[in-house]
């Protein structure tokens, strides 16, 4: 559960889609002024408050459903490319990325910003990875006391991809130069 909310500075794996997507928007642009501090962004809403909320709740499920014993919440910090890595939950092997989805809505395709987020996860750790989804409906984002059944769970593996970790460690790098300096990035400056 992360505790600190201000994002300037640093990079996260949770922002790896906007590292690896487009950086002519104004999304990216309004994104790169909050990692240079000149703006916060304190969104929240039901659905990331109550998946802030059920998290410990998820991992302690995941424990008790494979029978081993997670470590929490543990951040990793590679300051070579201003990078925090926020962990929800590892075992020796694999790190588990806690993520819920609303049950109407359903989780047929896992969005690919989740699938980034777990691959430079798993660079960093050495470990293999796994998204666990688990569904919420209207009364878990009303009442945070409801019990996580494990049944419930639902554990995707993840792949890594070297091509995309090759392409992503040279954004990075550009990325944390531009940031120390700051300025703003641009993708002509990274490709030429």
């Amino acid at each position: 559960m992360i505790k600190n909310k201000d994002r300037s500075g640093w990079f996260g794996a949770s922002d790896t889609s906007r590292i690896m997507g487009n950086w002519n928007t104004q999304t990216f642009a309004l994104w790169w002024c909050e990692k240079l501090g000149f703006i916060h962004n304190n969104f929240s809403n039901k659905y990331t408050v109550a998946g802030s909320e059920y998290e410990h709740k998820i991992a302690e499920a995941i424990n008790d459903k494979l029978d081993i014993k997670l470590k929490l919440d543990r951040q990793i910090k590679i300051r070579k490319y201003k990078l925090r890595i926020n962990l929800d939950s590892e075992s020796p092997k694999t790190i588990y990325e806690i993520k819920t989805f609303n049950i109407e809505k359903g989780f047929e395709k896992v969005p690919t910003a989740y699938i980034q987020q777990v691959r430079v996860q798993m660079f960093f750790t050495k470990k293999l990875g796994t998204i666990v989804a688990y569904p919420m409906t209207e009364e878990h984002y009303k009442n945070f006391f409801i019990p996580v059944e494990q049944e419930k769970l639902l554990f995707i593996p993840v792949e890594q991809d070297k091509e995309f970790i090759k392409s992503y460690l040279k954004r990075i790098k550009y990325l944390s130069k531009c940031l120390k300096k700051g300025v703003f990035p641009r993708l002509e400056e990274l490709n030429g």
